[in-house]
Parts: structure tokens; sequence; C-alpha cells
């Protein structure tokens, strides 16, 4: 232990092997205890130094040179009637470590602080101290000269008494300095570099400035070409006022401004709008009409709109009356999927005369999509209907907005909402997309929508389409389509010849009613795609030889087993089960409805996944059915021992609606009574506590489904009976329809066995 002198230092840490001159009052004192101060907080650990010489500074004060010698900790402490502070001091000499780690971070902090050296431009002075110095403790110690740390790590460096740690500790320090030093190059080397390439492309601009001067390709020809394009392309006035205004701007900041490019892409836009073109229409109505039947089968309404249409559009022509903008035609085709909603927009744009553009909505979710994005935002595009007039090259195209009915709507906005006025004919006249921002006149398009199902169209919109359903094809339609169109396309696409195969309207007939049970013509074509080409292989394979006559065995061979069968006569065997008519997205379907009672608590369990409001049908059944036991036949104490069970099957198959009433009511009547149901009957419609049978909806997609599914007879509500003047004349030639008001007839008609007795509901 030494007593030694401390010489307290404000923010000011001095490490051994360092040299310095303090005006201190040091007496005769031959070593000092230098120890760190920060705001009256010591350190506990500072640098025993050497007092080397007595130095006189002008003015007559005196001072001291030191010289560090190595690590002292500070012990007790006293203070001298002088005022001076004495301390004992435990003096620590730095030991040599032997020991490989130590030897690794030697090596490693030289060549750390000589990168440093490299990148600050040392002239080779500190590199030379630094190799000069061989102790490991004082290597660590020279960190104490960097100005890059604080007083904080120097105070840390000069507590650490371990000296492999201590070096260390300076490695991890002179990193983190390196690192910052390399970033900070790196930033520096971009920056000149990119102040080169700019001053390179100012001098390379200049002199392209000048070739395009000397060429007569400058900024003011650019201009002028524009000015130009917009004097031709036949704008409204409004929109011939924008573009300029636009144009002046470009004139005025020049091609070096950023925002040059973001207009010209909107006066390029703005031109690419055909204003002034405008298709040729055919206004005939008979040739329309005759373009519309070869290529579409049936589908007599949406022709019928087409043709009068185009018939009214001739008369105001011919007779001179002007044309009004709020009278445009926007129809909606409403109908299961494969029944040529969307295939029959190409036809009436053939038929008129127009360009046809398909716009696909399925999916679709920012409003953006048709409204077009503000300028304001980077890469903003117009909407889609704006780049279906530029793709079509005329103002009064037909544009088709296929899947309607899919639209989302999300945080982006709604793009039905959109739509509300472009297809409203009172407002598309004056439509304003957000890119170009003028006014668009939509009045000469022909908008066509199309949509699955009209339920998940929002009520505003629908309302101002005019709906034509598609309510799906009989199956001599399915075989006239299939001769007249879906053979010979597939014949194509399979590489065969009309002369080199045969099939008669019986094997197409069989294929449409075994193998399919949709209201299009989809699965149609593929099991006809799949039978070409079974025969394409054998033809091809030398298996078979040209003409090939497709039979029975052959459609057997090619698509399996039978899929569908007429299966209504084999389940209504048993009393209990009623067949119902449903519609769904796919068009109309039969169903059957299963009843059955077992002992035990009185109750209804119902299955199926059925819907809120077909399981209130059942419960309105099952009540009509207990309060008239007596006028049905049945025993009416079979109510208070049993339960009964009402199931619809196909049970993956989600299931709603009000019109299997009737066919509930049937279902359990028929159980109790023990009177089985006729096998060709089907029935739908809504029913009441007091038995009344009231309307349902899509009729005309029922009564096809029947007749696909065999039945001869089906049961209606008497209100539903104008409804049948929309289902084919031949379907209505095969089949016996029942009107009626009340269960009771219902059940005349659909039980096996003697009528039950007239009952007033």
């Amino acid at each position: 232990m030494s007593r030694l002198l401390l010489v307290p230092l404000d923010d000011v840490v001095v490490f051994p092997g360092m040299s310095l001159t303090l005006a201190i009052d040091a007496g005769d004192e031959e070593r000092v205890l230098l120890v760190p101060r920060h705001e009256q907080d010591f350190a506990n650990v500072g640098t025993v130094a050497e007092i080397t010489d007595k130095v006189r500074l002008p003015g007559g004060a005196r001072a001291f040179s030191l010289q560090g010698l190595h690590r002292g900790v500070a012990g007790a402490a006293q203070t001298l009637p002088d005022g001076r502070l004495f301390v004992e001091v435990d003096e620590h000499p730095d030991n040599v470590p032997v020991d490989g780690k130590t030897r690794n971070l030697d090596r490693e902090y030289r060549a750390t602080v000589e990168e440093i050296l490299e990148l600050r431009g040392d002239d080779g002075r500190v590199s030379g101290f630094l190799r000069s110095i061989s102790d490991p403790g004082t290597l660590a110690d020279t960190s104490g000269y960097s100005p890059d740390l604080n007083y904080e790590q120097k105070v840390k460096l000069l507590m650490t008494l371990d000296v492999t740690e201590r070096l260390e500790l300076a490695l991890g320090y002179q990193r983190d300095r390196l690192a910052e030093l390399q970033v900070r190059k790196r930033i520096r080397d971009d920056v000149e570099s990119g102040a080169e390439k700019q001053q390179r492309d100012y001098f390379l601009r200049k002199q392209m400035d000048s070739i395009r001067k000397e060429l007569g390709e400058d900024d003011a020809s650019v201009v002028e070409e524009y000015r130009t394009k917009i004097e031709e392309a036949g704008m409204p006035e409004a929109a011939e006022e924008q573009a300029l205004k636009e144009l002046g701007r470009l004139e005025k900041m020049g091609e070096q401004s950023a925002e040059s490019s973001v207009i010209r892409t909107y006066l390029d836009t703005l031109i690419s709008v055909p204003w002034k073109e405008r298709s040729e229409e055919k206004l005939d109505p008979t040739d329309a009409r005759a373009v519309l039947d070869a290529d579409h089968a049936g589908l007599d309404d949406v022709k019928d709109r087409i043709v009068e249409y185009i018939a009214v559009k001739k008369l105001r022509v011919e007779r001179g009356i002007k044309e009004d903008k709020r009278s445009g035609a926007i129809l909606t085709l409403i109908g299961p999927p494969g029944t040529g909603k969307t295939s029959i927009g190409e036809s009436i744009a053939r038929a008129t005369g127009r360009k046809f553009v398909r716009m696909s909505l399925g999916g679709v979710r920012d409003e953006a999509e048709i409204r077009g994005h503000r300028r304001t935002y980077i890469g903003a595009l117009p909407g889609r209907l704006v780049r279906a007039l530029r793709d079509a090259g005329t103002m009064n195209p037909v544009i088709m907005l296929d899947e309607v009915d899919k639209v989302g709507a999300d945080w982006r906005g709604d793009p039905s909402s959109a739509l509300l006025e472009v297809l409203d004919p009172a407002q598309n006249h004056s439509f304003r997309d957000h890119y170009l921002d003028v006014e668009l006149d939509l009045s000469g398009v022909m908008f066509i929508a199309t949509a699955n199902v009209a339920d998940t169209i929002p009520g505003p919109l629908l309302d101002r389409m005019e709906v034509i359903r598609f309510d799906g094809y009989t199956t001599s339609e399915k075989v006239a389509i299939a001769r007249g169109y879906l053979w010979p396309r597939q014949l194509e696409r399979n590489g065969l010849r009309a002369e080199e195969i045969e099939i008669s309207d019986q094997v197409l007939n069989t294929v449409a009613t075994e193998y399919t049970r949709e209201a299009g013509v989809r699965q149609l074509e593929r099991d006809l795609g799949t039978l070409l080409r079974k025969t394409a292989t054998k033809i091809a394979s030398n298996e078979a030889t040209a003409p090939v006559t497709i039979d029975i065995d052959a459609v057997r061979d090619a698509l399996g087993r039978q899929r569908f069968f007429q299966e209504s006569a084999v389940r209504t065997a048993v009393p209990g089960v009623a067949t119902g008519l449903a519609v769904t997205g796919a068009g109309g379907d039969v169903l059957f409805i299963e009843a059955t009672a077992m002992d035990g608590k009185p109750g209804l369990t119902l299955t199926g996944q059925l819907g809120d409001v077909m399981k209130e049908s059942a419960q309105i059944a099952l009540s009509y059915v207990h309060g008239h036991a007596a006028e049905l036949g049945v025993d009416p104490t079979v109510f208070d021992e049993r339960s009964f069970h009402v199931h619809v099957p196909a049970g993956a198959i989600p299931k709603d609606g009000p019109s299997a009433g009737v066919t509930m009511v049937t279902a359990l009547t028929s159980l109790l009574s023990g009177r089985p149901v006729k096998h060709t009957v089907g029935m739908t419609g809504e029913v009441t506590l007091q038995g009344r049978v009231l309307p349902i909806g899509g009729l005309k997609q029922k009564v096809l489904a029947a007749h696909a599914a065999g039945l001869t007879d089906v049961v209606m509500p008497e209100r539903n009976r104008g409804d049948l003047d929309d289902v084919p004349e031949e379907v209505r030639q095969q089949m016996t329809f029942h009107p009626a008001m009340t269960i009771d007839e219902v059940l005349n008609v659909a039980l096996e066995g003697a009528p039950v007795s007239s009952a007033t509901a």
C-alpha cells in the first residue's frame, strides 16, 4: 500500500504511459494518483503518475510534468490542513499474460486499428507508434488516445485491471468505431458517385438538348405535337380545356422536371380516349335476329329485347328524332352457369355492328377499379371503363360487366356503389373518372351485366337494371345446341372432320339426361369432348377406321356408368317421402323430403343443413297436420307418444326457403296415413297454418328440373298460374300442372289411394 496525493481530473481520463503537464500544487511529492472525476463523482481506480519535472508558467504559476506509470486502486483517504487529499493506493502494474487468447486479441486489435487508421488517412506515424508497443496492457491503453471514446467508456477501460479483459473491451470499442467509419465511407462514396452521375447526366442532357434543337425535336416541338393531337382528338370543350391547361404546365416546367412524365402519361391517356369515334350501327332488326339465332339456340327473351332496341333506334333515326342520352340500354342477364350469358354478349355486338369489350368484375374489391385512381397517387391509372373505351376504339361499344353479383367490398371502397352511376341511364352521360377528372359520355354504350343470382346484387343497383332471366334449357334444346354448336366445336378442337364421326340425336339425348344434371350445357360439352378424344385416339392409333358411329356402348365405354337416374319412383314407394322442387344458383333441382316417426317424447328433429326459414316451414307443417289430423285421416293420439324426424337428403348442401312447405305437409300426411306419394308428382309452394298455399319464385326453373327428372305432374300455387307462360311449349305439352289454393287440393293430387275428404282450411 502506498500513500499518494490524489489529483482529481474533471472529465479527463489519463492512462498509464501518457505524459501531461498540470498546474497543481504537488509540494515535494514524487508520485501522485490521477483520478477521473465527473460532477464530484470520483472513479475508484486512477493512474499512478511520476513527477518528472517542475515547470514555471508565465505569470509565476507552478506546474508539474507527469508521466503515467500504472493503475492504482484508491482506498482510505485523509485530508491535510492545507486542503490536500492523500489516499491509500493499491498499485496494480500490468502483468504480461502468455495465453493464446491474449495473443489472438493482440493481433486482432492491431489489425482493427490499422484499418481505422487507413480509413482516416494516417501518414504512418501513429501506425509506427502502434507497432513499437509490445506489452498487451499498454496496447489496450492506446484506446485512451481515441477522440471517439466518451468519458464513460474511457473510465470503464481504466477500471478494467485484468489485461486480457481490458484488451477485449478495447477491441470491442475499436470494432464499433470501424463499422461506423465504414458506413460513413460508403455514404460518402455514394454521395460522391451520385454527384458525379448528376454532373455527367447534366452535361449529357445539355448535349442532347443541343442535338434535338438542331434536329427540330426540342421541347417546343414536343409541345406542338401534343397540341396537334389534342386538336385532332375531338374532345368536348371541358376536356380540351383541361388538356391544354396540363400542356401549358408541361411547357413551363420542361422535360427536366420529375412531374413532366406524369403529365405526359395523363395527356397520352386523355388523347387515347376515342372521343369522336363511333361504330356505325346496323339498324336492321331482321338481320340482327338472324345473327342472334345463328349463334345461340333459344334465349328468346334477350333476343327479342335486342331486336326491340334496334327497331326503336331505327325508327328514331328515320324520323329525325333527336337522340335521348337518358335512354341507354342496360340489360342484366341472370341465370345459372353455362346458359350462354357471356357468349351472347359477343353475338349482340355482332348483331348491332358494335365493338365488344368484356370486363370481369368477379372478386373486384377496389372502387378505383371502376372510377380510377386520383393522380396524386404514384402509379395512378384510369378506371376499367376508360380502358375499355380505349381498347374498343369507339364511344359506343357493347361492354359486358361479367359476374356483377360477385363484386366484393372492403376498406378500399365498394365497387357496386361506383357502378350505380355507370348503370344509370339518367346519370352516365356525365360520368367522371377520378384519373381523367373530366366528364365522359357513356350514354352511347350498351351495358350488358351477367350474374348467377340476384340475391347478392345490392338493391339500388338491381333497380337500375333491366333484368332478363336465363332459366336453363330443356332436354330437346340441349340436344339442338349440342348438334348445332357444341359438336362442331369439339370436332374442330379434337382434330376431327364432320364426315369421320356420326352420332344420333338419341345418343345425344342419352348423354344429356344420364350424364348431366345442369341448367346449362358446360358439362354436356365436356362429355362430348371426352367422347371425341377417345374416338380420336382410336383413329390415330389405327384401332378404328373412319367413319365411326358413336352408339350407347361407345358412350358407356368413354363416360363410364350412368351418373343420374330418375329415382322418384323408387324413393316415393314408401309412405313418408315426397318429391319437392327447388331453385339453386346452378338452376332448378329436385329434392326428396323424408319423414319418419318413433316412440318417445313428442318433438320434431330436423336434419339436412336446413336454414331458419325451412325449419319454420317444417314446424308449420307438423302443426297443421296435428291440428287437422281427423280431417286428414290421421289418428290424433299418435302425436302424444311419438317424436318425428324430417330429413332432406344431400346433407352436405345447405338448403333454405319457404317453398318446401307443401312438400313437408305431404310427407308427414303420407307417413301418418300410410298412403305413399305418387311417384310422378313433384310439388312446390309455401304453406300457412290455415293450410293456404302461397306463391313462390323460380317456377320455370323448377318445372324444367321436374321435366328433366322424369316427373309428369307438378303441383304449384294457384297464384303462380301465370308463370306457366314462361315454360317452353314443348314442356307444357308433356306435363300436367295442378294449381292449388289449399293444402287439401295438394294432397288430393299427390297421395295414392282414395282422395282425402274435403275440408275447409
